[in-house]
């Protein structure tokens, strides 16, 4: 066997190879056709480099620079579609490592944000509330003294807002950190959300979930419980729904959100065009390797669906806690 022979023989090797790598490589990119045309390409190279073997017997020169013309093409072919292989592998690394990199910046980001959060509402309740219970105090010593008419009138409304605004101030500093979230976990907190929002609307809200006292992890929880507040607050101002449905379960090793209102609906690319809400509400999930869907249409509702994984679950709450 010649040394033309033997290069021939690793050239048709060389492009079943680069035929198999090619085929791998049509759903891991975009470009099918390309990859189709390389597969049509080499299995004719294929061919002909076969079909040559059977001319080597004759001493023909020019038969013979054609037969190492073709080798050299069939090789370069063949390489080039092995090194795009590593290519496509280098590039699905990279964006691995990338998105791996985004979803620490995202916790990271959020776990600051929960903090502030929570500091500031510790600062709300344990120095303006004081203060404000402080002056509730003063003005109910004041009822005991000698007052007229107009002046017992004027501390009456003083009383009421003071009574307002440290109703008001319990609110906020609620909502910048759910203590039940923090203490009972992800269903108490979105169950006491609900209750709470239901008793201000007209709106019927509607909160189901198989799970009882499990907790996950914590910024599993309040990522999860911020998405359905997020949810729930943009069907109220925007949808003009009068029925909201929230369902929270475990499906297999997941945590599940199903979503759905029964409002006027929207085009979801000009909403994802105007605000911020939705690609936040991506961001949050991503940070957690989950997934989220939304589907609307004008004068069909909206449905979200959020999943992540629910392999953090931590624990049962004892009756102490």
């Amino acid at each position: 066997m010649t040394g033309v022979e033997i290069l021939t023989i690793v050239s048709i090797v060389m492009q079943i190879v680069a035929i198999v790598i090619a085929l791998l490589l049509i759903n891991r990119t975009k470009f099918k056709a390309l990859w189709i045309c390389c597969i049509v390409g080499l299995a004719m190279l294929t061919v002909e480099r076969s079909a040559l073997l059977e001319i080597f017997n004759t001493e023909n020169i020019s038969d013979l620079a054609f037969a190492w013309i073709g080798i050299i093409v069939s090789l370069s072919f063949s390489f080039g579609v092995v090194c795009a292989h590593f290519l496509v592998r280098h590039v699905d690394r990279m964006t691995h490592q990338r998105q791996v990199l985004e979803n620490k910046l995202m916790t990271a980001v959020l776990r600051t944000e929960e903090r502030q959060r929570a500091t500031f509402s510790r600062e709300l309740h344990d120095g303006l509330g004081p203060l404000l219970s402080s002056a509730k105090m003063s003005l109910s010593a004041l009822q005991h003294t000698e007052l007229g008419e107009r002046e017992r009138e004027t501390l009456k409304n003083t009383s009421a807002v003071i009574e307002e605004a440290i109703r008001s101030l319990r609110e906020i500093s609620n909502n910048l950190s759910p203590h039940i979230l923090n203490n009972f976990g992800l269903v108490r907190g979105i169950k006491n959300f609900v209750d709470k929002v239901a008793a201000m609307h007209s709106h019927e809200i509607v909160f189901r979930t198989r799970l009882t006292d499990q907790r996950f992890d914590s910024n599993t929880e309040v990522i999860i419980y911020r998405i359905v507040c997020e949810l729930v607050n943009n069907s109220l101002k925007h949808s003009n729904c009068n029925r909201i449905i929230i369902e929270l379960n475990i499906t297999g090793d997941k945590l599940v959100v199903n979503y759905r209102d029964n409002g006027k609906g929207f085009n979801l690319r000009d909403v994802e065009e105007r605000g911020m809400g939705l690609s936040n509400i991506k961001s949050r999930i991503s940070s957690l390797g989950g997934r989220f869907h939304i589907t609307s249409s004008p004068g069909s509702g909206m449905t979200a669906y959020a999943e992540v994984s629910a392999t953090h679950s931590l624990m049962h709450l004892t009756d102490e806690e």
